[in-house]
């Protein structure tokens, strides 16, 4: 199984979703791949905010070897399931699908802890130390149930 997670830069959100989702697998034994894209190429090479990196390690997750990216349509056929972070990339990524197959594959990440409410994790880039704690906390249990409902359905 592999998964992405995308948010607009790749260097806040999608990287910390990266790092605590493969933690969570890895420590559960499950085996995944995991990526994380941006939808705008504004850091492409770079590495995560250094606040995130900072707040993630505090937290026991180590994303400051993690390069950013930008989406790409290629995706869809490299991933099984895509995660957006927020409405306004989904969008985004749903727009450069090719068929209804790959808009099938999309889906907001905090669907799977507030199903079809369609929430947001927040961006903090323009925030506090606070702000990043919460991404990493609504973060960290949306991918630990996403590893607990995969599980069930590999068995």
């Amino acid at each position: 199984m592999k998964v992405l997670m995308v948010c607009l830069g790749n260097i806040c959100r999608s990287p910390v979703a990266e790092g605590v989702l493969r933690k969570l697998a890895k420590d559960k034994g499950l085996q995944l791949q995991v990526d994380s894209a941006g939808t705008a190429g504004y850091h492409i090479g770079s590495h995560p905010d250094k606040r995130s990196i900072k707040n993630a390690k505090k937290n026991g997750v180590d994303i400051s070897n993690l390069v950013a990216r930008k989406f790409s349509v290629n995706d869809f056929d490299n991933f099984d399931r895509i995660y957006a972070l927020d409405a306004n990339n989904l969008r985004d990524i749903n727009h450069l699908a090719r068929n209804e197959n790959d808009k099938k594959t999309t889906d907001l990440l905090l669907n799977a802890l507030f199903p079809a409410q369609n929430k947001a994790v927040p961006d903090p880039y323009y925030g506090f130390e606070k702000d990043f704690e919460e991404v990493f906390q609504l973060i960290h249990a949306a991918c630990d149930k996403i590893t607990d409902e995969l599980i069930k359905e590999l068995k």
